[in-house]
């Protein structure tokens, strides 16, 4: 079976300059994306023109609408960069020159010219889920976000929040405290798998 080799890693993007190459409808789906998952982002947008979906949106946001062609020049200080363009030349030319700039970059449904994925989401106030398929299936990816967003109780936030001041409280070592933690969450998740198999709400 082929192996998953990506690493995942969530990444404070209100503290990096992304840029994402084209306005149209492509652009308009991971800005979307990035927003809601990342509403603080910082993006900045460069078409040669912008659906009005992509205007309206941006208005909302910390985000900068160029209206221009593709430059290299648009790379300078940007960690993230993602091409959407419709032209398959002009998006080709935005990877090698980001790579040419160590810019991590993703072609938009063109994995061989891709850093990353942006992959599904769930988001549960500080819980947050990342499904991949490596690349071979967005769609997958969204029906597994939608699964795990139906099946994570809307509490698990307070859990979370609940958690994190119980081990602000546990005296001892690192070790200690792991030790602590793990086993009061073992017991959590044994209580629930029991309440599942006995029909208890």
């Amino acid at each position: 079976m082929e192996q998953n080799e990506l690493y995942p890693v969530f990444l404070k993007v209100a503290a990096l300059d992304v840029l994402i190459v084209g306005g149209g409808h492509v652009g308009l789906e991971k800005l979307t994306f990035l927003l809601k998952s990342s509403p603080n982002a910082k993006v900045t947008l460069v078409s040669k023109s912008f659906i009005p979906e992509v205007i309206s949106l941006a208005g909302g946001f910390n985000v900068s609408l160029v209206k221009d062609a593709y430059k290299r020049s648009y790379l300078s200080g940007k960690q993230i960069v993602i091409a959407t363009t419709d032209d398959l030349d002009v998006n080709i030319q935005v990877y090698h020159d980001c790579k040419k700039e160590n810019i991590l970059v993703n072609l938009a449904d063109n994995p061989a010219y891709c850093d990353f994925y942006m992959g599904g989401i769930v988001t549960k106030g500080n819980v947050k889920i990342a499904i991949s398929t490596n690349g071979k299936s967005p769609t997958a990816a969204k029906r597994l976000r939608q699964f795990f967003e139906e099946i994570l109780p809307d509490n698990i936030n307070e859990l979370v929040e609940n958690l994190n001041r119980y081990r602000k409280t546990i005296k001892g070592d690192f070790e200690d405290k792991v030790s602590k933690m793990n086993e009061l969450t073992k017991e959590m998740i044994k209580i629930k798998k029991d309440d599942q198999v006995s029909g208890n709400p």
